[in-house]
């Protein structure tokens, strides 16, 4: 065969294959968006869930997923982010950093039904933490920690080694060349990884069901003092995300529009996880060109 046509018949045959992915992809999130948009309204987004009369909404479901979100995000970030550094930018190359890598990535592949039967023993039982935010966060955590480790310590690699003898250079020490080079040229690259990390979190449902718990009470929006029982920012309340009301709702059977509500959930679901990855990096871009001085 030519060279020419083998060329271009293995570019036709790429080129295939990503718009088969692509077209795939697409198909699946409209149908899901689809099937979700006639059940999407303001009430639906705002009302409680209800379980043996039509109607419900996904009100305390939603709030519940970024609580834990923003939960658990506060926990993993400055831990990986600190190993990140550590193992890329301190550690020495011998058979223990092997090691630890080796481990992170076989945690990184763990089941997340194996994440959350181990928080249910440690932190529901064991700590007595019961079925609440706070167990699910904690056990989130030992899920999304060792990608996001894994995920900032790639990006902090990518950096170029000019810019830390630059840095050195210019007097500046390891740590200042770390935190004022390093860390924002990687930015870009450590955002994308907090996306990635943060999807998987919106949208787990197992380890959850095992800690966060199946039931979603009803909230005072007028009382943020996190001590009190009714107050959304509780803790130590059980939190019934959207992910784990999909699953309860379509496994339980009980609820007469079970499968609108699931569509609409579903849609929500995935939106916002849209919205959260456009917005992420458009602060990303942003940040960049300010801790770089790019224009």
């Amino acid at each position: 065969m030519n060279p020419k046509t083998a060329n271009k018949l293995a570019i036709g045959t790429l080129y295939g294959i990503a718009g088969t992915i692509v077209l795939i992809l697409a198909l699946l999130l409209g149908y899901i968006i689809i099937s979700g948009l006639p059940s999407l309204s303001w009430h639906f987004l705002t009302t409680p869930a209800k379980a043996f009369t039509s109607g419900g909404g996904v009100g305390i479901q939603l709030f519940n997923s970024f609580y834990l979100l923003l939960l658990t995000m506060l926990i993993s970030f400055p831990i990986a982010l600190g190993a990140g550094i550590y193992l890329n930018e301190y550690a020495k190359k011998n058979w223990v950093t092997n090691l630890v890598r080796t481990a992170i990535e076989i945690l990184s592949s763990l089941p997340s039904v194996v994440v959350g039967l181990f928080g249910f023993l440690i932190f529901v039982v064991r700590f007595d933490f019961g079925f609440s935010i706070l167990s699910g966060a904690f056990a989130l955590t030992l899920f999304n920690l060792p990608l996001l480790t894994r995920s900032i310590e790639e990006s902090l690699a990518a950096v170029p080694n000019a810019q830390r003898e630059g840095g050195l250079a210019l007097g500046l020490s390891k740590w200042e060349t770390v935190t004022r080079i390093i860390v924002p040229a990687a930015l870009p690259s450590i955002l994308t990884g907090v996306i990635l990390s943060a999807g998987r979190i919106f949208g787990e449902a197992a380890a959850l069901i095992f800690t966060a718990g199946q039931s979603a009470p009803a909230l005072d929006f007028t009382d943020w003092n996190p001590f009190n029982l009714t107050s959304p920012l509780n803790p130590m309340r059980p939190a019934e995300t959207l992910a784990v009301h999909i699953w309860k709702i379509n496994s339980e059977g009980i609820m007469p529009d079970a499968k609108a509500v699931s569509s609409g959930a579903s849609a929500v679901l995935v939106i916002a996880v849209l919205i959260f990855n456009l917005l992420a990096r458009f602060v990303g871009k942003r940040l960049f060109k300010k801790l770089t001085a790019a224009q």
